[in-house]
């Protein structure tokens, strides 16, 4: 039986290019924000009895109020992003959000008609007078044209099925194949089809009739099917405009790439209507190879039906869509049928994976780099320190020296701020109240902002304690201050401010988690020039700087972002261009109370560079470390018994005869670890005294080495003094 046109025989061609491809879909992502506010009353009750779904958002999105229908359409929290309801009806939610904003903001309206999953909707948004809030109305164009569903305007038959196999709708065009409602797939088809482009046959009143078969996956794990005739027939020449419903953007493109047709949802989704295209390469970019000649393989039938990520040429600058080619013979003439998907989050999400992955690889090189460079470094400048020993200050070659120290200094800062992004140092925790700790550092920030930029200090007076690192929270402050004098150009302020803050609920931002709780919060902000939207997320990445080329190693953020996170904290930035940026640290609170320094302590051992007595048993694999670890030591007055490995070093200890007062080792060597060898050995004399050397351990070895008693430890790289103080220092204790 015939039950299309013959002019509707074109839709089968086109079905037919995209059959096996309409299944790659785009991943959406939900997004969270903490933003949270409330409009007017007045505003509240204008939209309450609307029969549309009216939402009420910021400027950026955000959702601020509701109706009774938009509750009933779709589910979101208020403080959360309208594109995240959106997200439940339409993979390119994000898109048409960002559009709607934009024109919005300039013209006070906007509005677009779109097809999603639930049928076709019209979106629009006002801006309130005097306000950069937004009102949003979602109105189902079904019910404006008098009801029905979208797809009974579709002459090509087509019905729906639920996970159960039973069929939920079917259009009116499929009810006149059949010969009426059908409750089963077996009820329709001869065998049933099981994949996409498959050729069936369907039951229909006067006769089985043959047909190709498209299947798109829905949502609730329902399928849609298309139904296309199959003819020997030369389709006659008709439009796109009997594709305006179909659940996917099409574009129709001649030989040569020019956008000759499209659909409603294309339209949407590429800005269309605002500014037509005349070929494929002014909507899409990105390929690695000139669009047309990708085009012209596709005329003569190669690399059909293979999906390409490809970045958009219109709406948002990291706007991605998916794009799939198909090829129509129509009277001898080749036009090519583009199936498009939005694929912005699915890019999104694969940024995402691509920057947590260079993030470990940092991570694991700062971790592999920091041991053996330590190693170098405490070898370079600890045989510098041997020769200062040997040259008075006033020699001409002491301010040479001087510099080779300096730089082995900053070396192994760098080192230091690489391990501390990748969240691998060692942190010396202890219980602080934050306002001394930011009294104590006001004199040096002063000195670091200049005379040009106030420094305003703003305190809890109830402030909670915290449990972190001095060293390294000083650190932290100093670089966001630093960085805020950079922004301010000579002149502005620079504020520090610290309170406390309870989170009743968790607070999602940045694709970070805050968990609910009590915290201390510290804000330090100024009027500055800001930071460009697109590239405050980056700024936290190691070696990223907006700075020129010698101004900064942009190790300073990354450092910072290290030492909250390994210390339990977070950080945000928020900044604004030409207004200021603030960065904002939510550090958990300690209930235990902050221990006051008590004058009766003992004041810490002074550095004694004085001769003294011992036997010390090095043991190094590194041999520039062991040369000069015991030159130091027997410059000191110390009698030295070397070893390069722990197997060595317990085979020296089996000669009772030898009598050693302390062993200065390694951490990390080939074969036995310092921990591992120490253990073994303590077995026969368990009252041994170790010191603990390393330029970078990693937790396990951390955490073993912190269990032995009577044991110290000394990073790399360290001076002749910082040895020599820390071996005696070590003995003294035991005294």
């Amino acid at each position: 039986m015939s039950f299309l046109t013959i002019s509707d025989l074109r839709i089968f061609l086109i079905v037919a290019a995209i059959c096996g491809v309409v299944g790659l879909g785009a991943v959406t992502m939900r997004r969270f924000s903490a933003g949270k506010g409330a409009p007017a009353v007045s505003i509240d009750d204008v939209i309450a009895h609307d029969e549309r779904a009216v939402f009420v958002t910021d400027a950026s999105g955000l959702v601020l109020s509701k109706n009774a229908a938009a509750k009933k359409l779709l589910s979101v929290p208020e403080g959360e992003a309208l594109e995240q309801a959106l997200g439940q009806m339409m993979s390119n939610a994000s898109a048409i959000v960002f559009r709607l904003q934009t024109k919005a903001q300039k013209a006070d309206f906007a509005h677009e008609d779109v097809v999603t999953r639930r049928g076709n909707f019209r979106i629009s948004a006002h801006r309130i007078a005097n306000s950069e809030d937004l009102i949003w109305r979602i109105q189902c164009q079904t019910e404006q044209s008098g009801g029905g569903h979208a797809a009974d305007r579709l002459s090509l038959p087509m019905f729906t099925i639920g996970g159960s196999g039973s069929v939920l709708f079917m259009n009116e065009a499929m009810r006149k194949l059949v010969g009426g409602r059908a409750k089963t797939l077996s009820s329709i088809f001869v065998d049933v089809p099981e994949t996409s482009g498959q050729h069936s046959v369907v039951n229909g009143p006067d006769g089985p009739v043959d047909v190709m078969v498209v299947i798109l996956d829905g949502s609730l794990g329902r399928c849609e099917y298309f139904l296309a005739p199959v003819v020997d027939a030369i389709a006659a020449k008709t439009t796109m405009a009997q594709l305006e419903d179909f659940p996917i953007a099409l574009l129709e493109l001649d030989r040569d790439g020019r956008v000759t047709d499209s659909n409603r949802i294309a339209k949407s989704l590429l800005a269309l209507e605002d500014e037509p295209a005349e070929t494929m390469s002014d909507l899409i970019e990105g390929l690695g190879r000139p669009v047309n000649d990708w085009l012209a393989e596709a005329v003569e039938g190669k690399g059909l039906h293979r999906p390409e990520v490809l970045k958009c040429r219109r709406g948002s600058d990291e706007m991605y869509v998916q794009v799939t080619l198909g090829r129509v013979i129509n009277n001898g003439e080749v036009s090519l049928i583009v199936l498009i998907n939005d694929a912005t989050e699915l890019k999104s999400l694969e940024k995402q994976f691509v920057q947590s992955q260079k993030m470990q690889a940092i991570g694991q090189l700062a971790g592999g780099v920091a041991h053996d460079f330590n190693n170098l470094l405490t070898a370079i400048s600890g045989h510098c320190d041997l020769l200062m020993i040997r040259h008075d200050s006033g020699d001409a070659d002491y301010a040479d020296l001087e510099q080779i120290n300096q730089n082995a200094n900053r070396a192994a800062s760098l080192v230091g701020q690489l391990l501390a992004f990748s969240r691998k140092q060692n942190l010396q925790l202890e219980v602080l109240d934050m306002r001394d700790t930011i009294s104590d550092l006001t004199h040096l920030l002063n000195r670091l902002v200049g005379a040009q930029i106030s420094l305003k200090l703003t305190h809890d007076p109830n402030l909670m304690s915290v449990r972190a690192d001095r060293r390294q929270l000083e650190q932290v402050l100093m670089n966001l201050v630093v960085n805020a004098r950079d922004a301010l150009d000579g002149q502005g302020q620079i504020g520090i401010e610290t309170r406390n803050v309870k989170l009743t609920s968790e607070l999602r931002r940045d694709r970070a988690v805050v968990p609910a709780g009590d915290y201390v919060l510290v804000k330090v902000s100024d009027d500055g020039s800001g930071i460009p939207v697109e590239k405050l997320p980056k700024i936290f990445e190691p070696f990223y700087t907006t700075k020129k080329t010698g101004e900064g190693t942009g190790l300073g953020l990354s450092t910072a972002y290290g030492i909250i996170k390994q210390s339990g904290g977070f950080i945000f930035a928020d900044s604004e261009l030409g207004q200021g940026t603030v960065f904002t640290i939510y550090f958990p609170t300690h209930d235990k109370p902050v221990v006051a320094e008590n004058a009766s302590e003992p004041a810490p051992i002074a550095v004694e560079t004085g001769p003294m007595d011992g036997v010390v048993l090095l043991v190094e694999d590194e041999a520039p470390v062991r040369a000069f670890a015991s030159r130091a030591l027997q410059y000191r007055g110390f009698q030295v018994v070397e070893a390069d490995c722990g197997e060595t070093a317990l085979d020296l200890l089996e000669d009772a005869s030898l009598d050693i007062d302390i062993v200065l080792t390694d951490v990390i060597m080939p074969g036995m670890d310092g921990p591992t060898w120490v253990n073994e050995a303590r077995k026969s004399r368990p009252r041994l005294r170790v010191v603990f050397m390393s330029g970078y351990a990693d937790g396990s070895t951390v955490e073993e080495q912190l269990t032995i008693p009577e044991s110290a430890f000394l990073p790399k790289p360290f001076s002749l003094d910082e040895l020599t103080s820390t071996v005696r220092r070590h003995l003294s204790s035991a005294a």
